[in-house]
């Protein structure tokens, strides 16, 4: 839960200022003050129950899209931030911040920026995703960017919430599966297209964040970053390792080799 400080704000006006600063700071920070490649905000509140109704006033929960375009997108154009037409904005109450947020000082927030990463040193269309550890129904699996959304989980087809059939295009077996196997969930994780930088993203889904079966990359660097929530996307690169469960790893990559 989110450290108590002396001077918690205790109105719903205070909280409203300075979430606004705290995102104002950030985003002038964001691609060295040019907005133009900002393409999402994401916005993580972890406050006290207590504190609950006073945070969904700040941010106008009841009335979605107000905060975006009354609060942001006036205090953008206050401060000659030029975000594109398509940016979005989402909020979402959180008992833990991700790992990858900014986290605020004087308010029970954390910020996620996304933006069209310049400069990347691959920017293919396709790419492949290799099992190294567990058993799946191929060795290698080829993605690009026309396939869609690529769901990753055990078995290839799942019941799921509301009678739907979720189909896993990297599938992990069940029948005869090893340990790590059954580690992996059913909804554990999927891989996205993002045109606006040329590269693949892969998110968290149900099955793959707390308190569930979990899923962490591993970058080649030898960063390890846990995935908090499912509205957060790591941008992949070459070499990156994604562990599912306890230690189903798949890596992604350029070479098919």
């Amino acid at each position: 839960m989110f450290n108590l400080f002396k001077d918690r704000p205790a109105d719903v006006k205070t909280i409203r200022n300075l979430l606004l600063q705290f995102i104002k700071e950030k985003l002038q920070r964001a691609e060295g003050g040019e907005g133009a490649n900002i393409t999402g905000i994401h916005l993580f509140i972890n406050c006290t129950d207590n504190e609950r109704h006073l945070y969904e006033s700040a941010v106008f929960a009841n009335n979605p899209g107000k905060f975006k375009s009354d609060e942001l997108q006036k205090m953008a154009d206050d401060y000659a931030i030029m975000l594109p037409a398509s940016w979005t904005f989402e909020v979402a109450f959180t008992d833990k911040f991700p790992e990858q947020c900014y986290i605020a000082k004087d308010v029970a927030a954390a910020l996620f920026i996304t933006t069209r990463k310049a400069g990347l040193s691959h920017k293919k269309s396709h790419a492949y995703i290799k099992v190294l550890s567990g058993q799946a129904e191929k060795e290698i699996y080829t993605i690009d960017a026309s396939t869609g959304k690529i769901n990753i989980g055990r078995e290839a087809k799942v019941q799921v919430a509301g009678g739907f059939v979720r189909k896993n295009g990297i599938a992990f077996i069940s029948t005869g599966a090893t340990e790590m196997n059954r580690s992996v969930s059913r909804q554990h994780a999927h891989i996205e297209w993002e045109p606006g930088s040329g590269s693949f993203l892969v998110f968290a889904d149900e099955g793959g964040i707390p308190p569930h079966t979990k899923l962490k990359v591993r970058t080649a660097e030898g960063i390890s970053i846990k995935m908090q929530a499912m509205e957060i996307g790591h941008r992949l690169q070459e070499g990156d390792q994604l562990i599912l469960g306890d230690a189903a790893v798949l890596e992604f990559t350029y070479s098919g080799d």
